[in-house]
């Protein structure tokens, strides 16, 4: 077994159980976390198949922007949430 295959295997493993925490959590900011971890893996895993282009966009659009803008909406929801009662 080659290093390449053990590392991307353990990332793919990595980005498995990420994945399922991301489901099972009933925390939203657990899950957002994950999921944002599931898109790192993912352009780490891209990296490893040559594919750098792929990969950056992954981290910055998967990985960066769409965690942020879950963050973003969710701190917009519980504000909007608290003003009400």
């Amino acid at each position: 077994m080659t290093l390449a295959l053990l590392a991307t295997s353990g990332f793919a493993a990595a980005m498995l159980i990420a994945a399922l925490v991301a489901v099972v959590t009933r925390n939203t900011a657990v899950a957002v976390l994950s999921a944002g971890l599931v898109s790192l893996f993912a352009s780490v895993l891209f990296l490893f198949l040559a594919a750098p282009d792929v990969a950056m966009t992954e981290a910055a659009i998967g990985s960066g922007l769409t965690t942020f803008l879950f963050f973003f909406v969710l701190g917009r929801i519980r504000r909007e949430g608290s003003d009400e009662h």
